[in-house]
């Protein structure tokens, strides 16, 4: 049963979730893989129709190495026939860490007394964007703990002022959001700063099991957490993304928790996340989990083909929580969006430290696993024969929602990310690369041009592209 709210008590809360935990686990005890029926799922994914929940439980359910091999072959395949080879890039910057809450897992809890607790002034948030745009960056996602400091207004406040924040040839198109859940008048108070994906995470989608995790705070209301994108959506607020902790319970019943947060969306108000994200349990500060369900590499790689099959449209998301060499194996199973040159400590970015500087936890909400500089990614992107982009233009012409879910579903995106890819990867070999990597930026550039198959694109392509090594900026299809 997929439920949609038909009011909201004076908190703004939903009468009912939309989550029946024993409905996933049935679904998940009932399902049974077999080759034929999981062949036939595979090919219903890449006809580019989103799965079932019984449908993507079929495909949780295949062990054989062979199907799992099968299933990670077809998210290849549907990866590549939606999106191409671009990958999008971003940072994280983390606005403050002070927080009501007490999440066993999480370094911010309030019950840390080792954590340091600091909020950017706003001079602070001017030099981190300048130190961001200086490498290249031109899409953040803001992180702010849960705590009344941080309110709708104060996050309205930061956005504006990283778009005000300007440098050189640097500017911040695009400010995700990843804060507290908000009410309907706090989702359009940062909407009107013009912000991109608000995203929220549900953590563990099993209501008995979430409480065991979440001990006091706001976050202690599961239902008022799981019901936050409704009210975001109520808001006019079109463009979300979802995610799941993974390690915190079982990832199969993880994975149907996302797509039955899909399935709700979808239904109620005609579009689905723009992003899922699946970070996995990292150390952090005085963490001490149990690894009863932490999910292994193995398992991880088939969380993440199963996640691409099962909803074709969504951006994929995989963080440097990550490895280095997960990451490069992961990116071919479905992941879209990478961060890059990553720091987690607040004020980090305008420091001048060594590379190898041992991460301090006490300051972090998590420890990062991949290290790499934004340069050295996109350098080993292109390796991949993978094309680097800060794309921005769907947000910013108002493909988002519903528009965004006319081209994205039937797989069209693909032909306005790859231009796109190329010339803001052009911008960023005029303003920051070295020549190493433009050059072999040029080389895969003008592979994909010979391998265009639309003539009017590919001069309308070559014409910005000139533009823009001629000093023009901002170009998009």
């Amino acid at each position: 049963m997929i439920f949609k709210p038909e009011k909201y008590s004076i908190t703004d809360e939903p009468i009912k979730p939309f989550i029946d935990a024993s409905e996933i686990e049935n679904i998940l005890f009932t399902s049974k893989a077999d080759k034929i029926q999981v062949r036939d799922i595979i090919q219903k994914s890449l006809s580019k129709k989103r799965l079932s929940l019984y449908e993507t439980a079929v495909l949780l359910n295949a062990e054989t190495p062979e199907l799992i091999e099968e299933i990670k072959d077809g998210a290849r395949t549907l990866k590549n026939n939606i999106y191409g080879n671009r990958i999008v890039l971003f940072a994280p910057l983390y606005i403050g860490n002070k927080c009501s809450n007490n999440c066993t897992y999480c370094g911010f809890r309030s019950s840390n007394i080792h954590s340091e607790r600091k909020t950017l002034t706003d001079t602070e948030i001017i030099h981190e964007v300048e130190a961001l745009e200086d490498n290249g960056q031109k899409r953040l996602i803001l992180v702010y703990g849960e705590h009344a400091q941080y309110n709708p207004e104060y996050i309205a406040h930061t956005v504006r002022l990283c778009y005000n924040t300007k440098k050189g040839t640097g500017e911040i198109r695009r400010v995700n959001i990843n804060a507290a859940p908000l009410d309907i008048a706090g989702f359009k108070t940062v909407k009107e700063a013009g912000i991109g994906t608000f995203q929220i995470f549900q953590e563990t989608y099993h209501p008995e099991i979430y409480k065991t995790y979440h001990l006091r705070g706001k976050k202690a209301d599961y239902t008022y957490r799981l019901t936050a994108l409704d009210r975001a959506q109520d808001a006019g607020l079109d463009d979300v993304g979802i995610g799941a902790l993974f390690g915190l319970y079982n990832w199969k019943f993880e994975v149907l928790g996302l797509v039955r947060h899909t399935n709700h969306l979808e239904a109620c108000y005609n579009v689905g996340p723009h992003t899922i994200s699946f970070p996995r349990i990292k150390d952090a500060s005085m963490l001490s989990l149990k690894d009863k369900y932490f999910v292994n590499d193995n398992d991880f790689a088939r969380v993440i083909a199963i996640l691409r099959l099962a909803v074709p449209y969504t951006g994929m998301i995989l963080t440097a929580r990550e490895s280095k060499e997960i990451r490069d194996e992961l990116l071919q199973y479905g992941v879209s969006q990478i961060d890059g040159g990553t720091k987690l400590e607040l004020g980090s970015y305008a420091r001048t430290e060594s590379a190898n500087e041992q991460q301090d936890l006490n300051k972090g909400q998590f420890r990062i696993n991949d290290n790499r500089s934004l340069n050295e990614i996109i350098d080993e992107l292109l390796d991949q024969q993978m094309l680097p982009s800060f794309c921005t233009a769907c947000y910013r012409l108002g493909r988002t929602g519903e528009h965004f879910m006319e081209f994205s579903v039937p797989g069209f995106i693909k032909r306005f990310c790859t231009p796109n890819a190329m010339l803001t990867l052009t911008e960023y070999l005029m303003d920051y690369a070295p020549q190493k990597t433009a050059e072999k930026a040029w080389t895969l550039i003008n592979k994909q041009l010979d391998a265009m198959v639309n003539d009017s694109v590919r001069a309308q392509l070559i014409s910005k592209m000139e533009k823009i090594k001629e000093g023009k900026r901002d170009l998009y299809f």
